[in-house]
């Protein structure tokens, strides 16, 4: 698959060259090799991903913290992460999960 791959790539990037302007190369790479080329390997590698998914789903009940992805969907362990993670030592702007200005309040 990959040499095919690869002869695409080498075919359509000599039709690039021969274009008559930049524009019109750079276009016919990406509309004849970069995006045929993409989709076809989004729709090949499905089977991987759901292979992959079904055993980090397997794994994931054995332990929560070990999928990198484990806490994707969740906005609150984000927030905690991005705090965490920052060298900033006012703590107070972390605590407020709403978005808004904590460090400054005005009545």
């Amino acid at each position: 698959m990959w040499i095919v791959a690869i002869a695409w790539i080498y075919v359509v990037a000599l039709m690039a060259f021969t274009e008559t302007s930049i524009v019109a190369g750079v276009m016919t790479f990406l509309g004849y090799c970069v995006l045929p080329l993409s989709i076809l390997y989004y729709l090949v590698g499905g089977r991987r991903r759901r292979e992959r998914r079904e055993s980090s789903d397997d794994s994931e009940s054995d332990s929560s913290s070990s999928s990198i992805f484990s806490s994707f969907g969740s906005s609150d362990s984000s927030s905690a992460d991005e705090c965490s993670s920052s060298s900033d030592s006012d703590s107070s702007s972390c605590s407020d999960s709403g978005g808004g200005d904590s460090g400054s309040s005005s009545d």
